[in-house]
């Protein structure tokens, strides 16, 4: 169903991974979807190809409307140019805009293992400036649109790493920061009827991911695999971001979820969403993925398993200290 049709999407960040599938399934419910990167043609950077032209291929042999724009996210000058281009080709209308962009990828692997102190501290600026900075930016331009439309969502990819260590500091902190912008920004966006929320995917098979698994389970030093790793249990696609995401747009009253985080595999459920091999993977707090993942041998028998959710009060006590409690 093309419920989006009629629709203009902005993504960022959609080269590759997880931006591409949201982009592909927000065009596959109809919207007219904007596309942004450094890459405009076929790239090889940090060892896996990705370009704006491929995301534009994809999106146009599933049947929809894509306009890829070359964007280096660092550069306000050319991200104010990008919405002054859309607000001239779509008549001012932009209906969703989704915070993707992150350039912290290869920073963060170089740094894997090592203690902040032993980092430079430029890599809070690998990992943050394209991430969370340029994520506020684009908000900005984004709101002068929509608020005078008195319509839009706003969706910021974050991750379960802003509630408990995963990777690195800055990783942690920026992703934290990235659930605190959109919680603020929709305080001030609700009275123009615009939504803010925050997005958390769960493991997604990203070529990039992927290709760092694989690596971790190679030097790990135990001389065994991390099977959690390399079973790829419970992983999602990028596309299924890109369902939840197009699913969540398409409520009337979206408001109601402003200010708040969406588990994209929860959207998944809430909505009978499938993944693309048919399934439908868990929410990364529920007994179905914790306890498989705590026994391995009960992956088999998950099916078996409740799909009950862990409250949030329980993973705020294990959030080590955590701000939020």
């Amino acid at each position: 169903m093309k419920h989006l049709e009629g629709k203009v999407a902005l993504v960022t960040g959609a080269t590759r991974g997880i931006g591409r599938g949201i982009a592909i399934g927000l065009s596959e419910a109809g919207a007219t979807v904007y596309v942004t990167g450094r890459s405009l043609n076929n790239s090889s950077s940090e060892g896996v190809s990705g370009s704006l032209a491929e995301t534009k291929s994809a999106i146009e042999e599933a049947g929809g409307v894509c306009i890829p724009v070359q964007v280096d996210h660092s550069d306000d000058e050319q991200v104010r140019l990008l919405f002054d281009r859309i607000q001239d080709e779509q008549n001012g209308q932009l209906d969703l805009l989704v915070n993707n962009a992150y350039s912290g990828v290869q920073a963060l692997k170089d740094a894997q293992g090592q203690p902040f102190w032993d980092s430079e501290p430029s890599l809070w600026d690998a990992s943050n400036n394209v991430g969370l900075r340029s994520h506020y930016v684009a908000s900005v331009f984004a709101a002068r649109m929509m608020t005078k439309r008195n319509s839009g969502l706003i969706c910021t990819i974050s991750s379960w790493g802003s509630m408990f260590y995963l990777f690195n500091t800055v990783y942690g902190v920026g992703k934290a920061a990235c659930d605190r912008l959109a919680a603020n920004m929709a305080v001030e966006l609700k009275p123009h009827n615009v939504t803010s929320v925050s997005i958390w995917p769960g493991i997604v098979g990203t070529e990039l991911f992927s290709r760092f698994a694989s690596e971790m389970n190679q030097t790990n030093g135990t001389g065994q695999k991390n099977s959690f790793l390399s079973d790829r249990y419970n992983w999602e696609t990028p596309l299924f971001t890109g369902r939840a995401i197009a699913a969540l747009a398409s409520e009337p009253n979206i408001i109601r979820h402003t200010g708040r985080v969406q588990i994209v595999a929860e959207l998944a459920k809430k909505y009978n969403l499938v993944d693309e091999n048919g399934e439908q993977p868990a929410s990364l707090r529920s007994l179905r993925f914790v306890l498989p993942a705590a026994l391995p041998l009960l992956r088999k028998y998950s099916w078996l398993i409740p799909d009950i959710k862990l409250p949030w009060s329980l993973l705020l006590l294990n959030a080590l200290g955590s701000p939020k409690i």
